[in-house]
């Protein structure tokens, strides 16, 4: 029954490492009955620095901690109202390559901004989701036997000022934008709502199970 369930689990606002750290060890101790996970969360204040990471994109962080990650890209930040969507999901079961499963990521944040009239869009040599040229959403994966982690970040109700202290995504100038300034996704509820809908439709699981936290916590 596994290989087709999916437990979407709300985690809420919460520190940025001990969630990457329950995303490894979830990846880790899996095996190929695991059902696959959608986590919904939110971080405090934190850049992130992906293994291709240069330390001239961190112009100014200052108070906000770095944190040196394992999945793939730049530099980027997170923060309270800015909806993660981290999917841990067995891709040898799903017969998907990492590609395809960006461009999930992209076409469900596409969709779901569709939804409120919002034409958003994909670039081919700049993963993530734009609208005026300006950045909406960040993409970040890891792969690991077979089996992803990490994931997206739409920007939706949110300080965009952290921004300013680093070049995101490793662009200098960058524009950042976010979906309430759009007349899209006023709060998270919203936006997780919409992401979730839109990969349900790409992911196709026979049984979805909603749940909130851990169930070791």
């Amino acid at each position: 029954m596994s290989a087709r369930k999916l437990i979407v689990r709300q985690l809420g606002l919460q520190d940025y490492q001990p969630i990457w750290q329950k995303m490894q060890a979830f990846t880790d101790d899996r095996d190929d009955d695991t059902a696959d996970e959608l986590w919904l969360v939110e971080h405090t204040p934190v850049f992130t620095q992906g293994q291709a990471g240069k330390e001239e994109h961190l112009l100014a962080p200052g108070d906000i901690p770095v944190v040196k990650v394992d999945r793939g890209g730049q530099v980027t930040y997170h923060g309270p109202g800015q909806q993660m969507l981290y999917v841990l999901l067995n891709l040898r079961r799903l017969k998907i390559g990492v590609r395809e499963l960006v461009t999930w990521l992209e076409e469900a944040i596409i969709a779901a901004l569709k939804d409120y009239g919002i034409d958003a869009y994909a670039k081919a040599d700049a993963p993530g989701v734009y609208v005026n040229d300006s950045k909406v959403a960040s993409l970040g994966l890891r792969v690991r036997r077979g089996c992803s982690f990490h994931g997206l970040a739409l920007n939706v109700n949110m300080d965009l000022s952290p921004f300013l202290r680093i070049n995101p995504c490793g662009y200098a100038g960058m524009n950042m934008v976010q979906t309430i300034d759009l007349n899209g996704p006023k709060s998270l509820q919203e936006a997780g709502d919409g992401l979730i809908k839109h990969m349900l439709e790409r992911i196709k699981a026979e049984h979805v199970e909603y749940t909130e936290g851990f169930e070791n916590e």
